[in-house]
């Protein structure tokens, strides 16, 4: 992989991390510019995907941000709101860090 798509992932990720905690806090107050802020987030979020596409192709660039999502999201989830994962849920969680792993790795050869 390359410096600059990690990078970016890197920063797609704070972006979209941002976003979901805000939509978080908007369903605890209810505050309609809390919303507003989320959906801009999401946005931005998405424009930055779009240059992760053209770098490192759909499939790798949409995996690699809905895993990275997946592990962040959680640590959020339990650090500021408190909220805890049961065993299955925390296996399944360690697989997407394997698949994240295995996605990023230098290929060997070409297919």
């Amino acid at each position: 992989m390359k410096a600059q798509f990690i990078l970016w992932l890197a920063a797609a990720m704070v972006v979209f991390l941002s976003a979901a905690t805000a939509s978080r806090a908007y369903v605890s107050n209810s505050n309609l510019l809390v919303l507003v802020l989320s959906l801009a987030l999401y946005c931005v979020g998405n424009l930055m995907m779009v240059r992760l596409m053209r770098e490192g192709g759909l499939g790798l660039a949409i995996s690699a941000s809905a895993i990275a999502q997946l592990l962040l999201i959680n640590v959020i989830a339990f650090v500021i709101f408190g909220e805890r994962l049961n065993n299955l849920q925390i296996a399944g969680v360690g697989l997407g860090v394997v698949s994240m792993v295995l996605m990023l790795l230098p290929l060997q050869g070409k297919a």
